[in-house]
């Protein structure tokens, strides 16, 4: 009976980091939709995303209420108690993301619906979105093998989209300080810039959750070498 027990408890944690990484597929899908879809002008697609967000939200809500039933149940002790505080908070930043995926493809539609003096810089929006993109994904691959080095090498990335961030921020100042009709393309473009910092932002975090769920350390809010010496040992 109790190895009956302990089989379908590993069922169940498997089911919930199953439906984790679906949740994540679903949110790339949306990141990568909103970026093609504001490049292209199609604001069907960027409607599509906007209403996405919903059953993201649905998931969460979902995955959420299991794991606090598996708490309540099995009453799970040490690295499996891990487990389910690590996947209630992955799905929390998971969440967020597709709330700036749906906040990207709303900013699209407004400019492709405006009429504008000059059409914001895509190709350097674009740029990010990438790199964003990619450090989500390494980030759920993570997760997935339990791969604590990914975690330093999202925090060293994030540095770069961070700075790529301020170089994008700073040239869109001086474009409003030039002239004043780019002003209102300048706000909308750093909306969707913004957006696509707090997804690296959050792909980040997942990453350093995997590092709890492995070690038991949390690395958050501490410095890139920090987090070198707990992760690696060193």
């Amino acid at each position: 009976m109790a190895d009956h027990i302990s089989k379908q408890f590993d069922l169940e944690l498997e089911t919930i980091r199953t439906r984790v990484l679906q949740m994540g597929g679903l949110v790339e899908q949306q990141i990568l939709s909103a970026i093609e879809a504001m490049l292209s002008g199609d604001i069907s697609r960027l409607d599509k995303v906007m209403a996405e967000d919903a059953l993201v939200n649905a998931m969460e809500v979902g995955i959420d209420d299991d794991c606090l039933h598996i708490i309540a149940r099995r009453q799970p002790a040490a690295s499996d108690l891990r487990i389910v505080f690590t996947v209630i908070k992955i799905i929390t930043d998971l969440e967020r993301i597709g709330d700036e995926a749906a906040k990207i493809a709303r900013m699209g539609k407004t400019i492709h619906q405006s009429e504008r003096y000059q059409m914001p810089r895509f190709r350097e929006i674009e740029k990010m979105a990438e790199v964003a993109l990619a450090m989500l994904r390494r980030a759920l691959d993570a997760f997935a093998r339990l791969d604590t080095t990914a975690a330093l090498e999202l925090a060293e990335e994030d540095q770069r989209l961070d700075e790529n961030f301020a170089s994008e921020l700073r040239q869109l100042i001086t474009f409003m300080m030039e002239d004043p009709r780019t002003i209102s393309m300048s706000i909308d473009t750093l909306f969707i810039s913004k957006a696509i910092e707090r997804i690296g932002d959050h792909a980040k975090n997942i990453s350093e959750y995997v590092v709890y769920l492995v070690k038991g350390k949390d690395i958050r809010h501490t410095t890139l070498e920090d987090k070198k010496r707990e992760t690696l040992g060193r």
